[in-house]
């Protein structure tokens, strides 16, 4: 679900405004949380709030654009956005859509009050920062690390825009809880969104914020002014554009299977290994990560804290260096 697109580097956390001192440190280890609630606050979403299971105990800090690695049945992983109230450490709170056939997703949604699940984080994939004004956008389930910004700027009284768009108002969550200058465009109604119009009126100081389908996301990305601090998640892979052919060896003595270019490692090795571990295959929760044994790697992932990539291959984006063989330990 998770894939950062440009980072404006030195901008101070807006959150430094309202809680002083250095970034909210990303913790290791995993905890046990017990579901507290579960409710559906639109058509195929479940919303957990989540407490420790341990009474007295509170959740580790975090800022808006936060997720959790959740634990799930079987040593799932997954990873979900902080959707709740970041001066709330008592409880957090997840929203999850359920997407046929998904693995995930389908457990969430099996989830019920009293049931017992593992958290790891939270960590920072998609930085909060201060700016002058923000234009926030989201794609339907991309609400849930979009409410936590508006939220936050709308406190800091800073200007924001937020522009809202999904399939219809009923498959729509949390659009109820936006405060401030609000556009909320459902397609049954208003059509698909105008790209153009997203933007139309966008001036300097403002930082664009985007979490959604990959669609929405290039296409607001294709009409922000260039130096525009432009912020994005996704929650699906992004397409290789601008891969070579390699090749990757399953062990010293294993088979060699070779990636076309525009595949990644990981979809090309779970043909042929099914069992192969992955979670959020945009190369910053370190799931699928394995030791690189000899071959030079082009490394594109991007650890988020407590998954250091030391001298291991993340196969979901990472590629071979002028298209050589990699040799994994699998």
């Amino acid at each position: 679900m998770l894939a950062l697109e440009r980072v404006a580097r030195g901008i101070e956390p807006l959150t430094a405004r309202l809680r002083p001192g250095h970034p909210i440190p990303e913790p290791e280890g995993e905890r046990t949380v017990r579901v507290e609630r579960v409710e559906h606050p639109a058509e195929g979403v479940a919303q957990l709030t989540l407490v420790p299971a341990r009474p007295g105990e509170t959740l580790p800090a975090w800022q808006p654009g936060q997720h959790v690695d959740v634990v799930l049945g079987g040593g799932v992983l997954r990873q979900y956005s902080l959707t709740g109230d970041p001066s709330d450490r008592s409880a957090y709170r997840i929203a999850v859509r359920r997407i046929p056939d998904g693995v995930g997703s389908g457990l969430v949604h099996g989830l019920r009050e009293g049931d017992t699940i593992g958290l790891r984080g939270p960590r920072n994939a998609f930085p909060f920062t201060r700016a002058e004004r923000y234009l926030f956008v989201a794609g339907g389930i991309g609400i849930t690390p979009i409410l936590p910004m508006v939220l936050s700027a709308h406190r800091a009284a800073v200007p924001a825009r937020t522009v809202y768009t999904g399939r219809s108002r009923a498959t729509m969550p949390f659009a109820d809880l936006l405060p401030g200058e609000v556009s909320v465009r459902p397609d049954d109604e208003c059509g698909p969104p105008d790209p153009a119009a997203i933007v139309e009126g966008l001036t300097p100081g403002t930082a664009v914020y985007v979490c959604g389908p990959s669609p929405l996301i290039e296409a607001v990305r294709a009409r922000t002014p260039e130096g525009t601090p432009f912020f994005s998640e996704r929650f699906a892979p992004a397409p290789v554009v601008d891969g070579e052919p390699f090749e990757v060896q399953l062990g010293e003595d294993g088979p060699v299977v070779p990636i076309p270019a525009d595949e990644s490692a990981l979809e090309v090795m779970r043909r042929v290994r099914p069992a192969t571990a992955y979670s959020c295959r945009q190369g910053f929760c370190g799931t699928c990560r394995l030791t690189l044994l000899s071959g030079e790697a082009d490394h594109r992932d991007r650890p988020t804290g407590g998954s250091p990539r030391g001298e291991e291959f993340a196969p979901c984006v990472s590629r071979a260096a002028g298209g050589e063989r990699l040799v994994l330990d699998v």
